[in-house]
């Protein structure tokens, strides 16, 4: 009798060691798939920001091919640093390819300029820091310059939802603006708006 009751014993806590073992096992199964959620929310991070990455760029290449006349009431420069058909270097970074490439001057006008951020009409997303909008592309702004956070509807079609859209003034300048004709491996731009004094070079 003494050795049955061993044997029930034995075999009671053999059980109960292959149960531990079971849990224990069970219970560490789970790190691993904390890892891989790990990595895809990493991986899904960086995939969020390459996509809006890419969107800037798109944004950026929405600018029309020839943006057209320079709008009314605007003021040539009657002796700018850089007159009308000299070819320059752009250090501007606006857009994919502008930085170091070469243009050509085509209007010269002293105004007040300004950088903006703005919801566009179309629904695409926020703008921020767009640079840049000239006073004359705003719809009643007064005196010049507008105080940084003032508010104003633009009239303005450099990208797509810019028109009407209401922009909130980022900061400004009164140096000498330019448009620029750009003809490279990257765009193909003829009157582009706008490049400040300070964003260009003496071509090299």
């Amino acid at each position: 009798m003494k050795h049955s009751t061993s044997l029930i014993a034995l075999t009671l806590a053999a059980g109960l060691t292959l149960s531990a073992c079971s849990d224990a096992s069970d219970s560490a199964e789970p790190a691993p798939a904390t890892s891989e959620s790990a990595d895809s929310s990493d991986n899904a991070a960086t995939s969020e920001n390459a996509t809006e990455d890419e969107g800037h760029k798109d944004m950026a290449h929405d600018h029309p091919e020839d943006g057209g006349a320079p709008p009314a009431g605007i003021e040539e420069a009657e002796n700018p640093t850089y007159p009308v058909g000299t070819e320059v270097t752009l250090t501007a970074d606006h857009m994919p390819g502008m930085d170091g490439a070469t243009a050509t001057i085509s209007g010269a006008f002293d105004t007040t300029t300004y950088s903006v951020s703005y919801t566009p009409t179309n629904g695409d997303a926020p703008v921020t820091d767009h640079r840049w909008v000239v006073h004359e592309e705003l719809v009643d702004p007064g005196e010049a310059p507008l105080a940084d956070g003032a508010k104003a509807v633009m009239t303005a079609e450099h990208m797509p939802g810019m028109k009407d859209a209401e922009a909130t003034i980022d900061y400004s300048t009164q140096e000498t603006v330019y448009m620029v004709d750009i003809d490279n491996d990257e765009m193909t731009m003829k009157n582009h708006k706008w490049v400040t004094e300070s964003e260009i070079e003496p071509a090299q």
